[in-house]
């Protein structure tokens, strides 16, 4: 089959103006607790965002890949690059994620804090894109989820320096040794790593309908801090 004959209807749902929530954040919370249900097999499909997290702390992780988002930043020349990275929180604030901040995405973040971010949830025909500034989080914020992760994930946080090369696999494998023999007990954080949060100006919510005549609801930041909400041609 040829590429171009790559093809699908979409109907596993719509979206109505009637059911959205005014607030962007919650209705991607939403659509994230039932990305996340439908992950699972369905069994917890259209579940409440209380019971997934209860969910969630039973079961000790999500799904794999739920939070998977492909992040754009531009250099200073406004060339653009693109990645995957992993939502690790999202509140107030805006959406959270964690890097090297000398690897190319840091770079890039430094000299334009504008980015985008898109989620793509297959099973439910669902896209949600997002645009706005970025700034890093507090240290202490930054320390604290650090910690929480595996000692080998610490240990490689200090032995990559992410996006820069390196001349062989062995060669990077050895620097993570001589880091586990380092620290034997406590990681501390390396001082060039650390979290992002992107406030959200801009937020679009895609459902993908028959005959491509999809749903679209764009949400736009206003002055006075509201939101507007527009229905978008597909």
């Amino acid at each position: 089959m040829a590429t171009a004959d790559l093809r699908r209807d979409y109907r596993a749902g719509e979206l109505d103006r009637s059911g959205l929530n005014p607030d962007p954040l919650a209705q991607f919370a939403g659509w994230f607790a039932q990305a996340a249900a439908m992950r699972s097999g369905g069994r917890w499909r259209n579940i409440g965002i209380a019971l997934f997290k209860l969910w969630h702390a039973l079961l000790g992780h999500a799904p794999a890949d739920v939070n998977a988002m492909t992040l754009a930043t531009v250099d200073a020349q406004g060339r653009p690059s693109t990645r995957t990275v992993l939502l690790k929180g999202a509140d107030a604030r805006g959406f959270i994620f964690f890097t090297n901040y000398d690897s190319r995405k840091g770079r890039e973040l430094a000299a334009n804090p504008n980015a985008a971010l898109t989620f793509y949830w297959p099973e439910l025909e669902r896209q949600v894109c997002v645009a706005g500034t970025v700034s890093k989080l507090p240290v202490a914020e930054s320390e604290a989820y650090f910690k929480s992760r595996p000692r080998g994930s610490r240990l490689g946080a200090w032995a990559s320096d992410q996006s820069s090369p390196v001349e062989s696999r062995d060669l990077l494998e050895k620097k993570w040794r001589e880091f586990e023999v380092k620290f034997p007990d406590d990681i501390p954080l390396p001082p060039n790593w650390g979290g992002f949060v992107l406030a959200p100006e801009r937020i679009e919510f895609w459902q993908g309908r028959p005959s491509r005549l999809h749903d679209r609801f764009g949400y736009s930041k206003q002055p006075d801090g509201s939101w507007k909400i527009e229905r978008l041609s597909p």
